[in-house]
């Protein structure tokens, strides 16, 4: 769609906020539709469970669906919890009447206690709902089994061959989600009536803040389908914003038991990316000391002008922190890739103009063979992944990576060299950090090794720490002036640094 698309939710409520139809307006809203909601039933309950629920007359559900169908157009319907059998024919009825193109159902039929809270005929009337109005179902592992009369699969790959059996058999797309099994990951699969099977990976958080999830992911998946390309994108796209809302949700410090997810924890954090405010180029203690130290008082300055306030940022980023444990998706890596390839282009040139500038013949041809020898394995290491994996290398510059190598090769060719060579600085020294603390993690078998190895070796990490060298001997045979303007470029670097390795995650 082109447009904000309308959602309804068609569910209960949560007085505390995490979940029912509360958890899936705020979703809708994170995910970027407009929101409005018919109550199926009132629900007394807060994180640390339900204590009673009250069904309001089938005649007064009609009504709200009236009241929003006869006035509003409607994109697509998520539908939660439904109550009884003749809430779910109520509903059946209305929808019958009234298509929609897009119902995603979230089957609430098995609490997380494991207790069953529909009757029998409710829970038959449900799969006659499902296959009935359904564009995808949600179920989490126990309502899987009770759709597909089938014990709780116990594995993964044993949860997408029962959902595989059941989305054929009833005619409608499964989401499999993993999060009720043990593992390190709490992956997601969507898998189509035709056996198609689209896995959709994600590290498992430990955490207590899970209340509200399913309301969340299938509301959150109701929106995209209808913003998205394809419904398997569609799924990548919800699955990845919850595992962000839960994370961000123990900074709320709702409720006793489990809590809420964080709804809007992406937003803000896209929001904070775009802001526009001028950079900080003051000095201040660093909170975080370098494992490559500084060649000297004036690197030392450096450091603390620029890397003090980006490097702590660049440590938080769920790109790196995604690449460190493996669980970074595939098409994020690629586009890091490809934009690191065009970014390397431009570095290069820069390099060179450094090298143009500098006054000894040593420091020149040290640049000049850093535009190069820098940058060679590193090339080759593009041109395997991306033929390997046969990724797309064809592409155009992002404004993150625009921006950067604009301002490298600015201030390398119109600059004194010792504010070239602070700006080029970060990233020899602050991709060294990020290598070293990616080689932490590295072993084989890790999906990315070659990468991390790469960034982490002591080739790289001495190919720093001489250009830290360098800068230092210029920074200190430069002005007052010079060095001032070196902060200021090399403060810019290293929050351009910060944005080329976020940028994947600003999609």
């Amino acid at each position: 769609m082109t447009q904000q698309p309308r959602v309804l939710s068609i569910a209960g409520t949560d007085p505390t906020g995490g979940a029912g139809i509360q958890a899936d307006l705020k979703s809708i809203a994170a995910c970027g539709g407009y929101g409005m909601s018919v109550v199926t039933a009132l629900v007394a309950q807060n994180t640390r469970g339900v204590r009673e629920v009250h069904t309001p007359p089938a005649r007064f559900l009609k009504q709200q669906l009236d009241a929003v169908f006869s006035d509003v157009e409607v994109d697509a319907v998520k539908v939660g919890m439904l109550g009884d059998a003749t809430t779910i024919r109520t509903v059946s009825r209305f929808l019958s009447a009234h298509p929609v193109e897009v119902v995603v159902v979230d089957p609430v039929m098995v609490a997380t206690s494991g207790d069953r809270l529909l009757t029998p005929d409710a829970e038959e009337e449900l799969r006659d709902f499902v296959r009935e109005h359904a564009t995808v179902v949600t179920p989490n592992i126990p309502e899987l089994a009770v759709l597909s009369g089938e014990e709780p699969a116990t594995s993964f790959p044993a949860a997408v061959a029962q959902g595989s059996r059941y989305a054929a058999d009833a005619g409608v797309t499964v989401l499999v989600k993993g999060g009720h099994l043990d593992g390190p990951r709490a992956s997601n699969a969507l898998v189509t009536p035709a056996g198609e099977v689209h896995e959709i990976h994600t590290a498992r958080i430990d955490t207590a803040n899970t209340h509200g999830t399913g309301c969340s992911l299938s509301a959150a998946l109701a929106t995209r389908i209808l913003l998205d390309v394809t419904v398997p994108a569609a799924a990548a796209h919800a699955t990845r914003w919850l595992h962000e809302a839960i994370l961000g949700g123990a900074s709320l410090h709702v409720g006793q038991g489990n809590g809420p997810v964080d709804h809007f924890h992406r937003l803000r954090r896209l929001a904070a990316a775009g802001d526009s405010t001028p950079l900080p180029v003051d000095s201040e203690a660093a909170s975080v000391e370098p494992r490559i130290p500084a060649a000297g008082p004036f690197t030392r300055e450096l450091w603390n002008h620029g890397a003090a306030k980006a490097w702590p940022d660049t440590l938080a980023l769920g790109f790196l922190e995604d690449l460190r444990s493996g669980n970074l998706a595939a098409e994020d890596f690629a586009f890091y890739l490809a934009q690191d390839a065009l970014y390397l282009s431009d570095y290069a040139r820069s390099l060179a103009l450094v090298a143009a500038r500098a006054g000894a013949r040593e420091e020149q041809e040290w640049w000049s063979r850093a535009a190069t020898a820098a940058t060679a394995a590193e090339a080759e290491l593009h041109r395997s992944w991306l033929s390997d994996r046969a990724l797309d290398a064809d592409v155009d510059p992002s404004p993150v990576t625009l921006a950067y190598v604009n301002h490298l090769k600015a201030t390398a060719a119109t600059a004194d060299y010792a504010v070239g060579a602070a700006a080029v600085l970060p990233c020899f020294w602050l991709y060294a950090e990020v290598g070293l603390l990616l080689r932490d993690a590295c072993h084989p078998g890790h999906p990315y090794e070659a990468w991390l190895s790469l960034y982490g070796g002591d080739e790289f990490v001495q190919e720093a720490a001489h250009a830290i060298a360098l800068t230092e001997k210029a920074l200190a045979a430069g002005s007052e002036q010079q060095r001032t303007a070196a902060a200021r470029a090399f403060t810019y670097s290293c929050f351009y640094e910060r944005d080329f390795f976020d940028q994947a995650y600003r999609r």
